[in-house]
């Protein structure tokens, strides 16, 4: 398995996830309230749900820059600086949607071309505080962008639950029922 066929299947997966949690969100909301969610955080010191979408976008395109090789796109300043003041212009549901969609095209569009990734290659990692981080493609990939992406999506998840949205573990996963053996799915109630 290549590190391409980890990641893109995986960015895929979890953010057409992340878009029909806030489809369903809008569906079960009024209006106002559906809008309101994207200012619920799970802590006051953290971010609100709108940027926990914008920075789970921001891992997906920043991944397949770095392990392409390429300067990250102007779309991840762009989402960077919405993320970081999302608590002053969160958007709408919509415009989350969209920067989901939009991500997903990027992911898309980077896979369809995607070189063979050395495992070894180098990846020097900055962070806006100072801090460099040297990994290999293989560790970048392991302990820095999978977890990273996971955290977002997770967090995004855990307020829209704590704010009583109707999600259960079979939308965290639903990619799985792709492999459903047939008849085995309980009944229900």
């Amino acid at each position: 398995m290549t590190l391409t066929d980890m990641l893109v299947p995986t960015y895929v997966q979890m953010l057409g996830a992340l878009s029909a949690w806030l489809g369903k969100a809008g569906e079960q909301k009024p209006s106002g309230e559906a809008e309101a969610l994207l200012l619920a955080r799970l802590a006051p010191d953290m971010f609100p749900l709108s940027t926990q979408i914008r920075f789970a976008c921001v891992q997906a395109q920043e991944g397949m820059a770095r392990l392409r090789g390429e300067a990250l796109p102007p779309s991840i300043t762009v989402l960077l600086e919405e993320g970081r003041n999302a608590a002053e212009r969160p958007g709408s549901l919509a415009d989350a949607r969209a920067r989901i969609a939009e991500t997903l095209a990027i992911v898309e569009a980077a896979a369809a071309d995607m070189p063979d990734v050395d495992p070894e290659m180098p990846i020097a990692h900055a962070l806006p505080q100072g801090m460099i981080f040297d990994l290999t493609a293989e560790q970048y990939v392991r302990d820095w962008t999978l977890p990273q992406f996971y955290f977002h999506v997770m967090a995004a998840y855990a307020i829209l639950r704590a704010q009583g949205v109707a999600l259960g573990k079979a939308d965290y996963v639903a990619h799985m029922f792709a492999y459903l053996r047939p008849g085995t799915l309980p009944a229900q109630p």
